[in-house]
């Protein structure tokens, strides 16, 4: 029988599967030194993103049953 795997869970916190099996991550740059960024640019960090296809199977690697 195949061991379990762990769950990394730095990676569980951040990603989250949607119901078509995509990969849902939130966007960097939009928790600090705000003063400087335009209200359009701050406004467009609030909104979720996809990962990467590139990415999509390092992060699968990390989140095995999510």
């Amino acid at each position: 029988m195949m061991p379990k795997l762990k769950t990394n869970r730095g990676a569980a916190k951040r990603f989250n599967l949607t119901k078509g099996g995509k990969i849902k991550r939130r966007k960097a740059y939009g928790s600090h030194l705000l003063t400087k960024k335009t209200a359009k640019r701050k406004r467009n960090l609030r909104r979720n993103d996809l990962i990467s296809p590139a990415d999509k199977k390092k992060v699968k690697r990390l989140i095995p049953y999510a």
